[in-house]
C-alpha cells in the first residue's frame, strides 16, 4: 500500500529560502500561490505578456513576471498552466532558465509522462495535485482544512525532492488532509480514465441521457432536470461524506431498491468492455496523441470546438439555466466561471 503522508510528516522548512514561481494564475494557479504565500512562502507569479490575469494576480499581492523571468528567478518552479501548452512554453520560457538544483513541479503528470517535457538531469522533478478543483484547493485551506493531494518524484537530482514536495503539499493545505503517495505513470492514467469514463464524460452523458429519456416519454423538461442533474449533487454529496453506505442509509428504502436492481442494467458487462478500451487508449498514448494532434495549431481544436459546440447545444443546458435561476444561489454560475 502506497504511503499517505500528513502535516506531522511535511517540514515546511525544506523551501526555507526558496522562491517558488506559480507559472499560471487560473484555477489551480491563484490557489497553490495564494495559500502557499499565507502559509510563509516566498511566491512570485510567471505569466505571459497581456495575460488578463496579470492585474488580478498584482492586486492579490503578487510579483508578476513573465513565465522566462519568473523561472530565472525561482528555485521551484509549478507549472499550472494547460496540458496543451505546457512543451512549447517550458522549451521557450523555463528550459533556457533551469540551474542544476532547482525543482520542477507540476500538479498533473500529462507532460511528463507523455515526454512532451524531457527535464535535465540536475534538477529534481516533483508533482503535488490536488484532487479537486482550484476555488475547492482555495476554499478549504481558508476554512482551516485542505483538498487531499497525490505527491511523486520523477527525478530526485538533490536528494531533498520528497522533502520539497510535501513541504509544498504542507504549503497549499494539502497535507492537512493528506498526501497520498503514487508515480507520474499512475497519476496520469488513473486521473484521465476517472475523468473521461466516470467524473465528466460518465456522469454527464448518464445525466443528460436520463433527461433525454424523460422528456422523450412527454415529462416536463424541468422536472426532468431536477430528477436526473440537480439531484445528482444531493446524492454525490452524500457519497463524499459518508461513502455508498451511508448514502443508501440517507435514502428511502424504494430508491435503495431501484438502486441494487437498476445499477447493472445501466453499467453492463459490455460498459465495462468499453471502460478497459478507454483505460488501454490512455495507456498506450492513443488519446494524448489525438488530443494533442487536435490541439495543436495544425489542428486549430477543430474537433475539440464542434464538440463543445454541440455539448452547448444540448437541450438540458437552456432548461438548466431556467432553472438554476429559481435557486437562492443563482449567481453561482458567475462565480465559478470567474474564479
Amino acid at each position: 500500500m502506497a504511503k499517505i503522508y500528513y502535516q506531522e510528516d511535511c517540514n515546511l522548512s525544506a523551501l526555507e529560502g526558496k522562491t517558488i514561481a506559480v507559472i499560471g494564475y487560473g484555477s489551480q494557479g491563484h490557489a497553490h500561490a495564494l495559500n502557499a504565500k499565507e502559509s510563509g512562502c516566498n511566491v512570485i507569479i510567471g505569466l505571459y505578456e497581456g495575460s488578463k490575469s496579470w492585474e488580478k494576480a498584482e492586486k492579490q499581492g503578487f510579483k508578476v513576471y513573465t513565465a522566462a523571468e519568473a523561472a530565472k528567478k525561482a528555485d521551484v518552479i509549478m507549472i499550472l498552466i494547460n496540458d496543451e501548452k505546457q512543451a512549447a512554453m517550458y522549451k521557450k520560457d523555463i528550459e533556457p532558465n533551469l540551474e542544476a538544483g532547482n525543482m520542477l513541479m507540476f500538479a498533473h503528470g500529462f507532460a511528463i509522462h507523455f515526454n512532451q517535457i524531457i527535464p535535465p538531469k540536475d534538477v529534481d522533478v516533483t508533482m503535488i495535485a490536488p484532487k479537486g478543483p482550484g476555488h475547492t484547493v482555495r476554499s478549504e485551506y481558508q476554512e482551516g482544512k485542505g483538498v487531499p493531494c497525490l505527491v511523486a518524484v520523477y527525478q530526485d537530482a538533490t536528494g531533498k525532492a520528497l522533502d520539497k514536495a510535501l513541504a509544498y503539499g504542507l504549503a497549499i493545505g494539502g497535507a492537512r488532509a493528506g498526501l497520498l503517495e503514487t508515480t507520474f505513470r499512475t497519476e496520469t492514467e488513473t486521473d484521465l480514465f476517472g475523468e473521461q469514463a466516470v467524473l465528466c464524460g460518465g456522469v454527464c452523458a448518464l445525466m443528460q441521457a436520463g433527461f433525454e429519456t424523460l422528456v422523450e416519454a412527454g415529462y416536463d423538461p424541468r422536472n426532468a432536470y431536477f430528477e436526473c442533474i440537480h439531484e445528482m449533487k444531493l446524492i454525490v454529496d452524500l457519497i463524499y461524506q459518508s461513502g455508498f453506505e451511508g448514502m443508501r442509509y440517507s435514502i428511502s428504502n424504494t430508491a435503495e431498491y431501484g438502486d441494487y436492481v437498476t445499477g447493472p442494467k445501466i453499467i453492463t458487462e459490455e460498459t465495462k468492455k468499453t471502460m478497459k478500451k478507454i483505460l488501454s487508449d490512455i495507456q498506450d498514448g492513443s488519446f494524448a496523441k489525438e488530443f494533442l494532434l487536435d490541439m495543436s495549431p495544425a489542428g486549430g481544436q477543430a474537433h475539440f470546438k464542434a464538440m463543445k459546440k454541440k455539448a452547448a447545444e444540448h437541450p438540458s443546458e437552456a432548461i438548466g439555466k431556467e432553472v438554476r435561476k429559481l435557486y437562492s444561489w443563482n449567481n453561482e454560475d458567475t462565480k465559478l466561471i470567474n474564479n
